[in-house]
């Protein structure tokens, strides 16, 4: 008996992943997921939330949402680090280059996360959601680094997958 199962696309399979670190982020705004993936490989992931060791923002509130700032402004007045930011960092703390790698995102990287991706020698941006960043889009058409979007329906995925 043979079994027919559609296998995911490789952006299926990231992006699935992306989103499954996501469900881990403390933020309660937005939750982001990140992985660095080259020549199909993961090198790293990350998730968006308070630096290692300190309160989480479920904790202590947040602070954007109390001084009223709007989504995409002043990313420096916030307790968390972006899921890019931890993806890079991850890596450079266990000695990875990312460099040449491919980042799949939840969401669109802010201007911060655009500058570290492109200082850290990523070629590929596949993202689902967008975000509105004007600078961010400024900085990356500046670069060789190519943009996708991949809109993402992970429920589709999951119910083309028989599980036996």
């Amino acid at each position: 008996m043979t079994l027919s199962m559609k296998r995911p696309s490789n952006d299926e399979y990231f992006m699935s992943m992306a989103y499954l670190v996501s469900s881990r982020s403390t933020c309660i705004r937005r939750k982001v997921g990140a992985i660095i993936v080259k020549d199909k490989h993961i090198l790293s992931t990350g998730y968006n939330g308070s630096p290692k060791g300190t309160r989480h923002c479920e904790e202590l509130g947040c602070i954007r949402e109390q001084l009223k700032i709007p989504s995409g402004t002043r990313h420096e007045l916030c307790r968390g680090v972006h899921a890019e930011q931890n993806a890079v960092a991850q890596a450079a703390y266990f000695g990875v280059s990312v460099n040449g790698g491919i980042v799949y995102c939840t969401t669109f990287p802010c201007s911060m996360c655009a500058k570290i991706l492109i200082n850290s020698g990523i070629t590929e941006i596949v993202y689902d959601n967008g975000y509105m960043d004007e600078l961010s889009k400024e900085l990356l058409a500046e670069t060789d680094i190519k943009i996708r979007r991949f809109q993402f329906d992970g429920k589709k995925l999951l119910d083309d997958i028989p599980l036996v």
